[in-house]
């Protein structure tokens, strides 16, 4: 099997409380706001798994999307369930609950025969990371990404993620928990020696801060939106950016961060993945320009 894009990470249903409403059963993970985003470059291969209760809308937007659900499982039992609860400036999110369901014991089993240019490891357990990065045994690039839990529930296994990645993205929370530094160019700069040649830090409505060997670029978001839901907007960041460098190379970076930060405004911009599927070529360039001229 030959892909430009291979994705693992979770595919989950979502129960969401922000101040523009309540919305419940709709579909989420970190793989599928990713995939959604990076199918709209590439056809992407997704990894994960699901319980028998996996609505049928949800793989008939996998397919409309282009999205291979081949090495999707589906078990007898739940699907990954979350619960969020965003507070009336959006500053703070609570979990109401997680039920892992089928998730809880998954160990990805993926088949020798992959190839692919771009590896995307969304902000699963380092463990499950190491061992996909071990299974699939032909890629050029590896793109992670990573979250508060694992930081503080397996950071020996994380700095092995990083060492292996070749793009690693966090968000600015993240980056100063994991270094217990302040200033983002340092961290990045301190990331980059540990094996990466990319590090891209997420600054949330503040736009994000790319170095690599060569460049140091700072992106602003696209700003002209209301904002209904942030879930998902760093995994969709993750796909738009993956998504070009998977089509257009990676020469242009400041091109590149645009269209994953263009991606992720879709996304806050309604619930779930309403916002990614609305999207249209013409706003997106649009929005694209508008960040340009901000530069």
């Amino acid at each position: 099997m030959e892909n430009k894009i291979l994705t693992v990470g979770s595919i989950a249903i979502d129960e969401l409380h922000t101040p523009k409403g309540t919305r419940d059963n709709i579909l989420g993970g970190s793989a599928t706001f990713f995939s959604i985003a990076a199918a709209k470059y590439n056809p992407v291969n997704l990894i994960g798994i699901v319980g028998d209760d996996f609505p049928q809308s949800g793989w008939e937007l996998f397919k409309k999307y282009n999205i291979n659900t081949d090495l999707v499982t589906i078990e007898k039992g739940s699907t990954f369930n979350w619960g969020g609860k965003y507070s009336e400036d959006y500053s703070t999110r609570e979990t109401l609950y997680t039920n892992l369901g089928v998730f809880e014991n998954y160990t990805p089993n993926i088949k020798d025969s992959i190839n692919t240019e771009y590896l995307y490891l969304g902000n699963i357990q380092p463990s499950l990371q190491l061992e996909v990065i071990k299974q699939v045994r032909s890629k050029k690039r590896i793109v992670s990404d990573t979250m508060n839990l694992w930081i503080n529930l397996d950071i020996d296994g994380l700095w092995k993620v990083i060492k292996k990645s070749n793009i690693f993205l966090l968000n600015d929370e993240e980056a100063m928990e994991l270094t217990n530094k302040t200033n983002l160019k340092e961290i990045a700069s301190d990331l980059l020696k540990l094996g990466p040649d990319i590090v891209i830090i997420k600054k949330g409505a503040k736009g994000c801060l790319l170095m690599s060997n060569k460049q140091t670029l700072e992106i602003p978001v696209f700003d002209q939106i209301d904002l209904f839901d942030p879930t998902g907007a760093g995994d969709s960041f993750a796909g738009g950016l993956v998504g070009y460098f998977s089509k257009y190379g990676e020469d242009n970076l400041e091109e590149a961060l645009i269209h994953a930060s263009v991606t992720a405004s879709y996304t806050v911009s309604a619930f779930g993945v309403d916002g990614l599927v609305s999207s249209s070529e013409d706003s997106f360039k649009s929005r694209c320009q508008y960040i340009k001229s901000k530069l």
